[in-house]
């Protein structure tokens, strides 16, 4: 007996990965069997199970079904019945195995009118977070300062830009407060627009810019006020009109899971007279769930600066959601969307409301969701989430794009296992939500990428102190650069909006927070740097075949990954070499199969132009020589001469 299929092969199953409800689907596998019984198709969907015999032409067996008219998570696998017993075949994803249940691969199922904005799936996006990218003028920042410090609450002020960040408990206080600035403000970033600008930047994702009090301001105290220490209303207004001269759009920072605790809403302080904790009347106390009031309350991890909201809270939908709520507010402002903080955290049908009223304010809004894991199989308490029905999210941020990225570059994983997690996440997504993934190299979460890349160890688990004795060598920062161009190279060219974290593509580096938050190294950048990113985001908008052409990828060897986009126009290769000797790579178009694409006829033969001039010749197949931790990147028209 032979059972063979590879659910991301389009002869094996077809169409490719997740489908519009309603959608036929034809699946097949090679089958041989000595005894001749017939082979059935397992299906799993809401309305239970089926179980489908399959046709058998020769040595192919096949089966069509419709897909359910309900977004959902379906599944299948393959059966057998032989002397009273089953037995099952199936797989995660890609080449089947025998199993002794159920093994099901995936279909996302998904609202077909679901869409995605055109502006942003051709983005190239820039994180900053706000306080640490520039600031506009000192004194004035000093003058702010000293107003905050009028209202009794701590600041620690850095004389020095380039100076480490406060990580340790001070003042006498028991634990670390994030309470240092370096005076980084919305005027700063409005001034850097021609920076910006020069990077292929196109749409800025802003870490939170409302009154709070913390240098993250993740503690939110006034949704509808820019906080003072980063300017005013009106300068938000400015920044995102001279923004859209340069051809750049901003996307906000929402933070609807918590407030803070020092806030018009809660006022744990009695700043305010009118919150939560302060007023047994106040307006927003049925916002918030007290176990004891007013000392115990539901916090965000037990933070208990950040007490967590009842999201579907009737008057704090409205006050979100609603037509003055916050969302269409900053929208109005200039704001053309979102980002969800811990949107695993938010109810769905929240998440549902929030992207109605955003689209309804501004159709091509973009929605998207702080979101750590595949979001087609992410779970919560009420079941598998809805990020990519259709009707939530536009797009999440893509971290396991970033892990696996870095694993490859790292040599933590090759060429064939960043394959096989690319590859998954191309199966599962709708194709609008893959398009519009935001692939992140860093955030302000997580160390900062060319640290990874110099081999700092796991910060998660390791200690402030020793993240702060770690300094690689020269030799070692000098690879870790040539690796995150490579990873720059990678998302550039891959579908989804590719996201630099500031200060990355100028060398920074540093590992988690706050170390990850220090400042843009204005006055000491590497230049050189610099200009290989902004070559790589301008070659994203000025080749059509990154934006929209068809796909292939896949491993050319342990340590080799290759990339074809291609159009009628042009075909880009791109290749990435994980090793730290120079890899010769020899690639022919039907290596790389998998995926909507696989038999899409390419345009391969022809004269290639790499990213340093040379010229390389292809027919059938290309030879590529490849640098050690680099990349090629080789651009062929195929029009006409």
């Amino acid at each position: 007996m032979r059972i063979y299929h590879h659910s991301r092969n389009i002869h094996d199953r077809n169409p490719q990965g997740a489908v519009p409800c309603g959608t036929m689907i034809t699946i097949s596998c090679d089958y041989v069997s000595d005894e001749g019984e017939p082979l059935h198709l397992y299906w799993c969907d809401y309305g239970g199970i089926r179980v489908l015999q399959m046709q058998q032409y020769g040595e192919r067996a096949s089966v069509s079904l419709c897909a359910p008219y309900q977004p959902q998570r379906a599944g299948y696998c393959f059966c057998r019945f032989r002397d009273g017993r089953t037995f099952f075949y199936g797989g995660e994803s890609g080449e089947s195995r025998s199993s002794d249940k159920p093994l099901l691969y995936g279909v996302t199922v998904y609202d077909g009118s679901f869409t995605t904005p055109d502006w942003f799936k051709g983005a190239v996006a820039y994180q900053i977070f706000p306080d640490r990218f520039y600031c506009s003028d000192r004194n004035a920042f000093y003058a702010r300062a000293r107003e905050y410090r009028r209202t009794g609450r701590s600041i620690v002020v850095h004389e020095d830009w380039d100076d480490e960040p406060l990580y340790r408990p001070h003042g006498g206080k028991r634990d670390y407060e994030p309470d240092d600035y370096y005076g980084g403000d919305l005027e700063g970033i409005r001034q850097k627009l021609p920076y910006l600008q020069s990077l292929g930047v196109t749409c800025l994702y802003l870490n939170p810019i409302f009154e709070a009090h913390s240098n993250h301001r993740y503690n939110t105290a006034d949704y509808y006020t820019v906080d003072p220490l980063l300017g005013t209303n009106v300068d938000f207004i400015r920044l995102c009109s001279d923004a859209e001269t340069y051809g750049i759009r901003i996307i906000l920072d929402g933070v609807f899971s918590h407030t803070g605790d020092d806030s018009i809403y809660f006022d744990r302080f009695g700043r305010y007279g009118t919150g939560a904790c302060s007023d047994p009347s106040s307006p927003y106390r049925e916002w918030y769930r007290f176990r004891r009031y007013p000392d115990e309350y539901e916090c965000w991890w037990n933070f208990r600066s950040l007490p967590n909201v009842e999201e579907m809270t009737p008057s704090y939908r409205e006050f979100i959601q609603g037509e003055n709520g916050v969302l269409r507010t900053w929208l109005r402002r200039g704001a053309s969307g979102w980002r969800l903080d811990v949107a695993d955290e938010l109810p769905d049908e929240f998440i549902r409301g929030t992207r109605r009223a955003a689209k309804y304010e501004k159709h091509d809004s973009v929605l998207l969701g702080e979101v750590w894991e595949d979001c087609s199989t992410k779970m919560g308490p009420e079941g598998r989430r809805g990020y990519c029905n259709g009707d939530e999210l536009d797009a999440p941020m893509n971290y396991p794009f970033l892990r696996g990225v870095r694993q490859f570059l790292c040599c933590e994983i090759d060429a064939y296992a960043l394959n096989d997690r690319l590859q998954r996440l191309r199966e599962n997504y709708p194709k609008p939500f893959y398009e519009a993934c935001l692939n992140l190299l860093g955030s302000h979460d997580i160390g900062r990428a060319i640290s990874a890349f110099a081999g700092a160890p796991d910060s998660e688990a390791t200690p402030r102190e020793q993240q702060l004795l770690f300094h690689p060598t020269e030799e070692a920062i000098t690879r870790a650069k040539i690796r995150y161009r490579s990873a720059v190279a990678l998302a550039m060219v891959l579908p989804g909006v590719p996201c630099l974290y500031y200060g990355d593509e100028a060398g920074q580096t540093g590992m988690r927070d706050p170390f990850n938050r220090k400042t843009y190294p204005w006055g000491h950048a590497d230049h050189a740097l610099i200009r290989d990113v902004a070559a790589l985001g301008n070659a994203r908008h000025a080749h059509s075949a990154l934006k929209d052409g068809r796909l292939r990828m896949g491993a050319v060897g342990r340590d080799l990954f290759a990339v074809i986009r291609y159009n009628e126009s042009e075909t880009v290769l791109c290749f990435l070499n994980r090793s730290d000797s120079a890899q010769s790579a020899v690639l022919f178009p039907t290596m790389l199969f998998e995926g909507p694409d696989g038999e899409a006829p390419v345009a391969f033969a022809g004269e290639y132009e790499a990213e340093n001039g040379e010229r390389i010749r292809a027919g059938a197949s290309i030879r590529v020589s490849v640098p050690p931790c680099g990349f090629r990147l080789l651009i062929k028209s195929n029009k006409a001469e």
